[in-house]
């Protein structure tokens, strides 16, 4: 399944704005998604590599993680993410 990215609706905007917040430097690190995370990208630069496809986000982003996602992330740019598991 794809890592899905597109612009958030203003709807999904206002309700993301209560969701936890994530933060990480810039660093390289292997994930696993053992379930469906949905984020908004606040600030930061991201690559994101898995077997199937390579993808880069930034500010403004509304990013889907599918459930079973082997991959890596390289963040160039500090991260800022409102994001929700499941």
């Amino acid at each position: 399944m794809p890592i899905e990215i597109r612009k958030p609706t203003p709807d999904e905007q206002q309700q993301m704005r209560d969701w936890p917040i994530w933060e990480k430097e810039p660093s390289e690190f292997p994930w696993y998604y053992d379930e469906k995370e949905t984020c908004l990208i606040l600030e930061g630069d991201v690559t994101v590599e898995s077997r199937e496809q390579t993808v880069r986000f930034g500010p403004g982003d509304l990013v889907i993680f599918p459930q079973g996602l082997d991959c890596t992330w390289k963040i160039s740019k500090a991260v800022r993410k409102h994001y929700q598991f499941g």
